[in-house]
């Protein structure tokens, strides 16, 4: 088209399009550039704006990597990771929240009862449960991944100090849908905010930090896929999450204890916990595929 204006270039696009487009994708091209064009109408936007957004970007692939994704973590400050997640639960599962960007593959294959703290210094904390079907029944051979921050606010990979994977594992739940690990208690950290994302921050006077938690991805056969974290009752960011990922029943309990002896015998470290320590105990559950 030769005469493309201001009324027409939505149009135009959406006519470029051949017949035999995907319907979903057709459908989601409509509304991303019916909305992006309108919002580019409605605001005036000029060329130093626009110039801005493209460098945001940029930077943002300059910035990440295998360990960092600054695009997943624009998405997670934009609130556009919470309200995918929101949307895409199911009513009677375990809420998701957010994946991150430091989540990463391979991680180690270990036991049910397995203790992933080592020589990370912090408070001991024994984290169990189960993973359960919507009916309460168990899910035998449930793979979690479980992965979180040490004791200073930092990820394997972010930090050199750490181990590779350390903090990081991949666990297969037994005949009862038991899960059990013991770890280290991670902290409230900020979120990187050194690149493009942290410009974002500070323009809009929001502070990059998240509460503490624990992040796990659930699967099973026939069962829906579950991204997911768990946060601790007593942290003081619970609500004013950078990211948005808090949900009430995503909130645990830690429980403060003195005596191992009703510890699960399968924990590799209970006859070495002396002192006190902590014990969270929360179940995943699954709903079926559709």
């Amino acid at each position: 088209m030769r005469n493309v204006s201001e009324d027409t270039l939505t149009q135009t696009f959406l006519d470029y399009m051949s017949d035999d487009t995907d319907g979903r994708v057709r459908y989601l091209l409509t509304e991303l550039a019916t909305r992006l064009h309108g919002f580019i109408r409605d605001t005036g936007l000029t060329h130093d704006e626009w110039r801005k957004a493209l460098e945001l970007l940029f930077k943002a692939g300059e910035i990440s990597d295998a360990e960092r994704n600054e695009f997943v973590l624009f998405s997670d400050v934009l609130g556009v990771s919470s309200l995918v997640d929101i949307i895409n639960s199911t009513p009677d599962g375990t809420p998701s929240s957010v994946l991150g960007p430091f989540h990463v593959l391979g991680a180690p294959d270990v036991k049910v009862g397995a203790d992933l703290k080592g020589e990370n210094e912090g408070d001991l904390v024994v984290v169990g449960g189960r993973v359960l079907d919507t009916d309460g029944n168990p899910i035998e051979g449930a793979e979690l991944e479980i992965w979180q921050t040490a004791d200073n606010g930092l990820y394997s990979g972010q930090d050199e100090s750490q181990p590779e994977y350390n903090l990081r594992a991949h666990m297969v739940s037994d005949a009862d849908g038991r899960y059990l690990f013991s770890t280290v208690r991670p902290a409230p950290y900020t979120v990187p905010d050194d690149g493009p994302v942290g410009e974002l921050l500070a323009a809009t006077g929001r502070h990059p930090w998240r509460p503490s938690h624990l992040h796990f991805i659930a699967t099973a056969k026939g069962f829906r896929s579950l991204v997911t974290e768990v946060f601790p009752s007593d942290d003081p960011y619970l609500d004013e999450d950078a990211v948005f990922g808090v949900r009430e029943q995503l909130i645990m309990e830690y429980q403060e204890r003195n005596d191992a002896s009703d510890l699960p015998d399968d924990l590799e470290i209970k006859d070495k916990i002396e002192g006190t320590f902590y014990v969270v105990d929360f179940d995943f559950v699954l709903s079926k595929e559709a």
